[in-house]
């Protein structure tokens, strides 16, 4: 789709509070093919140490640190056997620094505005393929803006899929008590997306422009085998063998991203 740049609109004169409430979800995907069972744990193995909730509460952090956000209150845990989550509430104004936790859950709260991150490593034991899926809200209320870490959340996970949602609600007042149902200029998702990013992606939108609702989700447009096999190399590999996992890792990809089961060889 045609890409539109963003203009800069001159700052609206509010009465009182913003009440505009604006919020980013994402589901981020990594794959990874692991041959034996050895493998497939050393890989899940990998994720938690790697997304445990001490990382993933570094992450948050920097967010709330992006956006010009407050923390006031985090909450982390990790998960047995995997996964992490945290969460945080934050308010408009500078970050603190808070000590990070044990284990991979993190919420984090904001002053009537919250981030958030859900981790779900996933394998199937017969085809090989192992999914690691990171669930990320961020939801604010006022002037401050989840958008501008958007670049910064993609870039923090290993992203082979992205599907993004974005919805602003309510509506706040100028100083004349004209309501306004958004305070920004946006036509998609895409336009706060880095070009580097879109070099390495494919994408498509659906948006709802009277309801302000949009919504992009992206594949990688290159698949390079090494970067999905664990515990392997592409050169390790016979070329039938190469063939035949870059056909399932191709197909787990393209079931995810459309959302449906597809059958093999369609």
């Amino acid at each position: 789709m045609a890409k539109v740049k963003p203009t800069s609109n001159p700052k609206l004169k509010l009465h009182g509070f913003n009440n505009l409430t604006k919020s980013l979800s994402f589901n981020i995907y990594d794959i990874c093919y692991a041959r034996s069972k050895a493998e497939n744990r050393e890989y899940i193995e990998y994720i938690d140490e790697v997304y445990n909730a001490k990382r993933l509460t570094a992450i948050l952090t920097e967010v709330a640190d992006i956006i010009g956000a407050h923390i006031l209150n985090v909450a982390k845990q990790d998960y047995d056997p995997q996964g992490a989550s945290v969460t945080m509430l934050i308010s408009e104004g500078h970050n603190d620094d808070h000590s990070t936790p044990k284990k991979a859950s993190v919420v984090g709260h904001l002053d009537k505005s919250h981030i958030t991150v859900h981790t779900y490593p996933e394998t199937h034991p017969d085809a090989g393929i192992s999914t690691f899926r990171a669930d990320i809200d961020v939801s604010t209320c006022g002037r401050i803006s989840p958008l501008k870490a958007l670049n910064f959340l993609i870039e923090s996970f290993e992203s082979d899929i992205v599907v993004m949602d974005y919805r602003v609600r309510g509506f706040t007042r100028n100083v004349r008590g004209m309501k306004h149902f958004i305070d920004h200029t946006i036509d998609s998702i895409q336009n706060f997306i880095s070009p580097g990013i879109q070099n390495r992606y494919d994408m498509v939108d659906v948006n709802v422009y009277q309801e302000s609702i949009f919504h992009t989700k992206m594949r990688l447009k290159e698949l390079d085998l090494d970067t999905y096999l664990f515990g392997a190399g592409e050169a390790d590999l016979s070329a039938r063998e190469a063939k035949l996992i870059r056909g399932r890792v191709n197909h787990e990809i393209s079931e995810i991203f459309y959302g449906r089961n597809i059958q093999r060889g369609a």
